[in-house]
């Protein structure tokens, strides 16, 4: 799926805004007329990325997240900075859990060089990306597959990574809020985090900044449960709560550093 540069940016404004923007904002924004911003909507909306309203867009839902396939290609270059972040923490030989979404994805592919590792998954793609190199141990989790988001859940998927204790588990979430609590969408995907936090030796939470103040339904737990949070953008509310948590925060914007806290 290719989005404009513009596509892009609509989108991620969107995920911004708690997901509704009108076409007046839009506008405004890019200084572009009606007409010319109309073709970017309807495209947005063909693929199913946006849902067209009365005076603008909203994500297609409140309480459901976009396709893997569609969040691919959102805050792709952020992404991807946060994953090469996150990778320097990981020492050779280890073993990490990576969990579903498309930020573990992009930890699994810059992971795909890195020596002496056992990855446990139930995220498909990061188990195809790491299958790439035979001298990575990967073990992917049975249960139902998960069409649209391309990984596994379920009782047999808990039950299997329950089995193991693991080093270094990464995850990302749906949501997180100014309380500092951690949110997903489904008590399936909730399950698969709670588990990589408890059966991990060092949790990692990776996440870009659209997922500040992004409303999910269901509470996977509290920042203080994590040990380092690596992001593009941390806003204030966040620094200060890992700051009181002890938390080692990681900013990956145009100058990547290293928060002490």
């Amino acid at each position: 799926m290719n989005l404009s540069s513009r596509q892009k940016q609509i989108m991620e404004r969107l995920q911004e805004t708690n997901g509704v923007l009108s076409s007046a904002e839009i506008t405004t924004v890019f200084n572009v007329t009606v007409q010319t911003i109309r073709k970017d909507l309807n495209e947005l909306s063909d693929m199913g990325l946006v849902r067209r309203v009365h005076g603008g867009i909203r994500l297609p839902s409140d309480n459901h997240n976009l396709s893997f396939d569609n969040r691919t290609v959102l805050n792709l270059s952020s992404k991807q900075r946060i994953a090469r972040k996150a990778v320097e923490l990981f020492p050779e030989n280890t073993t990490i859990f990576l969990g579903i979404g498309t930020t573990p994805q992009q930890v699994a592919q810059a992971l795909i060089d890195h020596p002496g590792l056992t990855v446990v998954t139930n995220n498909i793609n990061v188990a195809l990306t790491l299958c790439n190199n035979p001298n990575i141990q990967t073990y992917l989790a049975g249960g139902r597959v998960r069409v649209n988001d391309q990984d596994t859940m379920g009782f047999d998927t808990t039950e299997f990574m329950s089995k193991f204790n693991i080093q270094y588990g990464v995850f990302g979430v749906g949501g997180m809020n100014h309380k500092g609590q951690l949110l997903d969408f489904t008590p399936e995907e909730s399950n698969i985090s709670r588990i990589i936090i408890e059966n991990s030796e060092a949790s990692v939470l990776v996440v870009d900044h659209t997922k500040f103040d992004r409303y999910a339904p269901v509470i996977t737990g509290e920042l203080a449960d994590i040990d380092f949070l690596v992001m593009d953008y941390i806003s204030e509310p966040i620094r200060q709560l890992c700051q009181q948590r002890d938390i080692e925060m990681f900013e990956v914007g145009p100058t990547p550093e290293l928060i002490a806290c």
